[in-house]
């Protein structure tokens, strides 16, 4: 269903990279959830007002957040498609965070509202409520559209990789159990009126589980605007395909940018054999460039690092780095590695990658290393630069 709503309505609907693809799926989403919302809070009003029931009344209420939230996202999917200017030269694709990220305030917003409302009716004593038929029917046809709309931007949201309607859908999620909860407690209500307090202990259950996920979901939509570690699936994707190409030997200090769904850019070094003319090693910096643009969309930046892989005093070398470091730690690994003879002296230099989270002492760490191979390498110069590996 949700394919053919999008063949229906977007033009090269699978061109899901396209910012003007983007920005149709984007006001395809937002128009449907305009509409539905916008419904429902009228007739959810309207039941809430003639029954006197706070939990009705109160998500109608959370219905007309979801309106403005939709309302935000629309926005958001507009102005993220405009495209690249003086001012922002990576574009404008950022938006979607921030419109995913206001929305999770509208939520947390309506959390507590809600409680504010329950909490003044709870304390205001007993209050006549006049559940009737027509309340469960609103509630049940409000938890099915919900859960059809919640399907509907989880669709869109895989489709084109959009933070903000994730949130979306979250959020239409959260308002069929907010719904179900009102539901429940409304026909508890019809078979025992007496209950009156029911109604508003209901809808502060309601807004505590509106409050927690706004809050869940602040915290999952600021992450890409901070800075978030790639999937860890992708980066090794991308290196074992470059590792793949003529004259790559190895591949490390990986960075990824991000400046939207769209809008990623890598920095890599790539190894290549040392005894290559610079022509030649050019032609395999540009062959990986394309390679990556071509088929991860992806614009890369590629630093060569030359290595003397004929060399047997580099390969004895090598090795004898690999075992120092597995004595150390096994996570800790190398690059850059060669040897540089000149009329000064000899110097041995290569970089050290740490895990991101490690904690320990570099000087240390480098006076360790200097120590383990000192015996066999007492005639040279040993230069080590330590890295933080951000993979």
């Amino acid at each position: 269903m949700i394919t053919f709503l999008r063949k229906l309505f977007i033009k090269n609907y699978q061109d899901t990279n396209s910012p003007k693809v983007r920005e149709a799926h984007g006001i395809l989403a937002s128009c449907g959830g305009v509409i539905i919302n916008l419904i429902l809070f009228a007739f959810k009003l309207v039941i809430g007002i003639i029954t006197l029931s706070m939990s009705v009344i109160s998500d109608a209420i959370n219905n007309l957040t979801d309106f403005f939230s939709c309302i935000v996202n629309l926005i958001g999917f507009k102005v993220a498609s405009k495209p690249a200017d003086k001012n922002h030269p990576f574009g404008h694709e950022r938006i979607e965070y921030l419109s995913g990220l206001i929305i999770s305030f509208v939520i947390v917003a309506c959390g507590l509202l809600l409680i504010y409302s329950s909490v003044s009716t709870l304390m205001e004593g007993q209050s006549e409520i006049s559940i009737n038929i027509y309340t469960f029917i609103i509630l049940g046809v409000s938890i099915l559209v919900k859960l059809l709309l919640g399907l509907f931007y989880r669709g869109l949201g895989k489709a084109i990789n959009s933070v903000s309607l994730k949130a979306a859908m979250q959020d239409s999620i959260n308002d069929v159990i907010v719904t179900s909860f009102v539901l429940i407690s409304s026909i508890i209500q019809y078979f025992y009126p007496s209950l009156w307090y029911l109604d508003a202990s209901v809808s502060i259950v309601v807004a505590l589980f509106v409050l927690f996920a706004g809050a869940k979901m602040i915290k999952e939509t600021s992450a890409p605007l901070i800075g978030v570690r790639p999937e860890a699936s992708n980066v090794l994707s991308i290196k074992e395909e470059v590792l793949k190409i003529d004259g790559v030997i190895g591949v490390h200090d990986m960075l990824f940018h991000s400046y939207g769904p769209t809008k990623v850019y890598l920095t890599l070094h790539i190894e290549v054999n040392g005894n290559l003319n610079l022509f030649s090693a050019h032609d395999i910096a540009d062959n990986v460039e394309h390679f990556i643009k071509e088929k991860f969309s992806i614009d890369a930046t590629v630093h060569i690092d030359p290595i003397d892989v004929e060399s047997k005093e580099y390969q004895k070398l090598s090795l004898d780095l690999k075992n120092v470091l597995l004595d150390i730690n096994k996570d800790f690994t190398f690059h850059d590695l060669r040897i540089v003879k000149t009329h000064g002296g000899n110097r041995i230099c290569f970089d050290i990658a740490l895990p991101i989270d490690t904690k320990c002492d570099k000087d240390k760490l480098t006076q360790d290393i200097k120590t383990k191979l000192n015996g066999e390498y007492k005639d040279y110069e040993i230069d080590i630069n330590i890295d933080d590996n951000y993979m």
